[in-house]
């Protein structure tokens, strides 16, 4: 089975226990990056309890109905709170990194007032730069 095979398992699995997750996770699967840090999340968070992982590209419904464009969602990673709040961007990658002990002093530095809109500016041209790559933007 590959890498590959067992991310499509989780995320079957994952849309039958996204009512339940404390977190949900919209992020592109079909990034081969995106993937790799999913699995190194997953590895790093026991199990990965109370996330869920939701495709933006298969779950297009499900987030018009939140009010978040998929497009928007593809440009940048979108977090659902248990609350039904959403975070994107490097605010979305504080909420999952604060849940991962190793991760927490990466978070509280990445969230920083200086830190944050630089690294904004780096993951967004990243993320449009392999975005129009793959012929996706």
């Amino acid at each position: 089975m590959t890498d590959d095979d067992r991310l499509e398992d989780t995320d079957k699995a994952s849309i039958l226990t996204a009512d339940s997750a404390q977190l949900k996770v919209y992020y592109d699967a079909a990034c081969p990056l995106c993937r790799r840090e999913r699995q190194r999340y997953e590895s790093w968070q026991k199990a990965a309890e109370g996330v869920a992982w939701l495709d933006v590209n298969t779950h297009h419904e499900h987030l018009l109905a939140r009010g978040i464009v998929p497009r928007e969602a593809l440009l940048s990673l979108h977090v659902e709170d248990a609350n039904g709040d959403f975070h994107d961007g490097i605010d979305a990658y504080v909420l999952l990194m604060r849940r991962v002990p190793r991760l927490q002093p990466i978070a509280w530095l990445i969230g920083l007032p200086v830190i944050k809109p630089i690294l904004t500016w780096i993951y967004q041209r990243m993320v449009r730069s392999r975005l129009a790559k793959d012929g996706r933007l």
